[in-house]
């Protein structure tokens, strides 16, 4: 359920103590000074997923500060990425200062000073992640602060289009698809960082295993499905195809062999087993996602040197044991 913290319905001169609260409380603590003679209504709307705090702010032009007092007085770190939906957002952290218009977002660390300066109305979403729950290295994430990513190509545009969506759809996660979506979440940010600081060599494999463990375990809970499709899984993910073939070439693979892989094995397995010789090869093979009887001869034979029927006849001549593969 979202929590919505709003000061529309107060009179102009109560909203400037009303919004530093609810900034403050909703984000970490921080000096905000409203710039308007009569500051323009603000709202705040916040949802959790996992480990993840999701925000959507629509405000009038202020300037944000975070000093050294609150920083040591604070306990929380957190990673804050801002995806600005409108309005311009002066951002400065770390030495550097760039400017985040719509369509672009930026990466802030609680840990250090800060100052946004906000022009004319704004709206723009944030994701606040627990700096622990992100394994990159600090000086990547101090090195990158302060910075426009356009959100156009690569990395980045992963970044943004999965955020954008799942900031659409977090009222809509249970608890296990919540944490699910955050660790994902968090592995897109974190192999940004890495690609942006030219590690991605060394460290995309370690930052995407925990979505490709995650992705690998929904294909075996559905590995039945005769429909499963890299478009499926990665829209079951929210994340684009793209990424999710760079996951498994990462693993040495490709999405669609690790998939038959997996169920020719199954099907090797339980074509030795005394209750398949009711139900017959093709059940078999049917169980396990494959249409086509002959595709699936072709493709066993490819991987085992003989035909389905040939490896349940020798596995029968065995009396039960495994056949030995030619």
């Amino acid at each position: 359920m979202p929590i919505v913290l709003s000061t529309e319905p107060l009179s102009a001169a109560d909203r400037a103590e009303r919004w530093h609260d609810a900034v403050s409380g909703t984000f970490m603590p921080m000096d905000v000074n409203l710039t308007e003679k009569e500051p323009s209504p603000g709202t705040i709307i916040s949802s959790r997923l996992g480990a993840l705090h999701v925000s959507r702010v629509q405000a009038g032009p202020q300037v944000v500060k975070r000093n050294k007092r609150q920083i040591s007085r604070d306990e929380r770190t957190s990673l804050i990425v801002s995806l600005q939906q409108q309005g311009t957002a002066m951002k400065e952290q770390d030495g550097r200062r760039s400017v985040i218009r719509p369509g672009e977002f930026s990466i802030s660390d609680s840990s250090r000073l800060l100052r946004i300066e906000l022009e004319g109305k704004f709206a723009f979403t944030s994701f606040h992640f627990p700096r622990e729950e992100l394994h990159v290295r600090d000086e990547d994430v101090q090195a990158l602060t302060a910075t426009t990513f356009t959100g156009k190509e690569g990395s980045a545009a992963l970044v943004a289009t999965f955020l954008a969506r799942m900031a659409r759809e977090a009222e809509g996660f249970d608890g296990v698809a919540a944490r699910r979506v955050a660790d994902t979440a968090l592995d897109l940010v974190a192999l940004l960082i890495d690609e942006r600081r030219g590690r991605s060599a060394s460290g995309g494999p370690h930052v995407a295993a925990a979505s490709l463990e995650r992705v690998k375990d929904h294909v075996m809970r559905n590995l039945g499905d005769p429909d499963l499709s890299p478009s499926r899984i990665a829209e079951a993910h929210f994340m684009s195809v793209r990424y999710l073939h760079k996951l498994f070439q990462l693993d040495g693979t490709t999405v669609g062999g690790w998939i038959r892989t997996q169920r020719l094995e199954r099907c090797r397995r339980d074509l030795l087993r005394p209750m398949t010789r009711e139900v017959g090869v093709t059940a078999v093979a049917q169980r396990w996602g494959f249409v086509s009887p002959s595709h699936f001869s072709r493709v066993f034979r490819a991987a085992y040197g003989m035909t389905p029927r040939e490896w349940q006849l020798q596995g029968r001549a065995g009396a039960g044991g495994a056949p030995t593969e030619k």
